[in-house]
């Protein structure tokens, strides 16, 4: 069992509103943490599975099972397959609007299950559960070990089943959660996406590439990825272009959110493959960004530049859209860093410049630069 960091955060929103979202991709410990919140909760909780036959039929008069358990903490795993229930939530939390009434889980993001979004305003707190970050494991496990078999905690806390889950994990998510989530891509389309985003991974997205090669419309290729990326499957970097008189490139980044998952896309099966991997560079990047994005606060928001003329930092973290980091991600031994790295740094005014390596030693550059290691800049940034 690991504790999540989020277990905190998430009692506080129970004490304060009727209703916790807990979203995030299947198999990430959404359930696990709800099971935890059922024991800390003062309340009798009673735990519904949508996927459970039995548990789906309970549901049948929602309306009257809400009423009878008004005193209880109802949990509902998999609400996005009964999106109908969401209005009959919200009228049961305005008959008695206490805290910690709901909690449900779903696989995709508010904006996907617009229902809820809609119906349940003011009423619900969300709270995205991701894959494991590096400070939420003990000592017993490394950086590399993190970053080859990625967050899912089955996977990365049993090796032997790595493969066998992430081929189950994908070929699932293919036929039947996106399906059920209203993707309207045909499975086959949906792999090919999927494989050809790996390739991608760390690069500018090309959507008329990509929709040539799907022999789909640009259109149609954008919402697909918008859709994957709003199913917490992969991530879209925007570029940091605000209140900027340079010519920068406006393109976003796209990463496959989860390291492990992406090594799986790509056929790497040993820790050596990916040493000797032509992502591997790309890989590290997305993984850094990635155990960032989980660490940083509510109102911190992440991005990278890149002007016309090649200049350009990995990530920029800002805060109310002033930049507060500038970050360049390296693995090798020996940092260099390029005139455009210095440029971009100045031109944007960041507070902090920080280079990310994989060690965990830290020094001062000559040039202003930080040296640290990724727990170290994680730690510093949850202060």
């Amino acid at each position: 069992m690991i504790n999540r960091q989020l277990q905190q955060e998430a009692n506080f929103l129970l004490s304060h509103f009727p209703c916790l979202g807990l979203i995030g991709p299947r198999q990430v410990g959404k359930t696990t943490m709800a099971k935890m919140l059922m024991q800390q909760l003062s309340k009798t909780c009673i735990y519904l599975d949508l996927e459970s036959t039995s548990d789906f039929q309970k549901l049948e008069n929602a309306e009257t099972f809400f009423d009878d358990n008004m005193d209880k903490c109802l949990i509902i795993d998999e609400v996005q397959r009964r999106k109908e229930l969401f209005p009959l939530i919200r009228s049961s939390i305005d008959k008695d609007r206490k805290p910690a009434r709901f909690i449900l889980l779903g696989s995709a993001s508010p904006e996907l299950i617009r229902e809820s979004s809609e119906s349940l305003a003011g009423r619900i707190a969300y709270l995205e559960i991701a894959g494991l970050n590096l400070t939420e494991i003990s000592n017993k496990y490394t950086t590399p070990d993190l970053w080859f078999y990625g967050g899912f905690p089955e996977p990365f806390l049993n090796h032997a089943i790595n493969t066998h889950w992430k081929n189950n994990f994908i070929k699932t998510y293919i036929e039947r959660d996106l399906p059920q989530l209203g993707f309207p891509a045909k499975p086959l389309t949906t792999r090919r996406l999927w494989y050809m985003l790996a390739h991608y991974h760390g690069q500018l997205i090309n959507y008329s590439d990509l929709s040539k090669s799907l022999e789909l419309s640009s259109k149609t290729l954008k919402s697909y990825v918008e859709f994957l990326e709003s199913a917490y499957l992969i991530r879209l970097l925007p570029s940091f272009h605000y209140n900027s008189k340079k010519r920068l490139v406006k393109s976003p980044k796209v990463y496959i959110r989860d390291s492990g998952i992406l090594h799986h896309l790509l056929g790497i099966e040993t820790n050596e493959q990916l040493l000797t991997h032509p992502k591997f560079g790309a890989s590290w990047e997305g993984f850094i960004i990635e155990q960032i994005a989980q660490a940083k606060k509510e109102q911190q928001e992440l991005f990278f530049y890149r002007t016309q003329h090649g200049a350009e930092l990995d990530v920029v973290i800002t805060e109310n859209m002033i930049p507060k980091y500038g970050i360049e991600i390296k693995y090798g031994d020996q940092i260099k860093l390029s005139r455009g790295n210095f440029e971009s740094a100045q031109s944007l005014e960041v507070n902090r410049k920080i280079v990310i390596h994989h060690k965990n030693d830290a020094w001062k550059m000559n040039n202003g630069f930080e040296v640290m290691g990724l727990r170290s800049f994680l730690d510093e940034l949850k202060i």
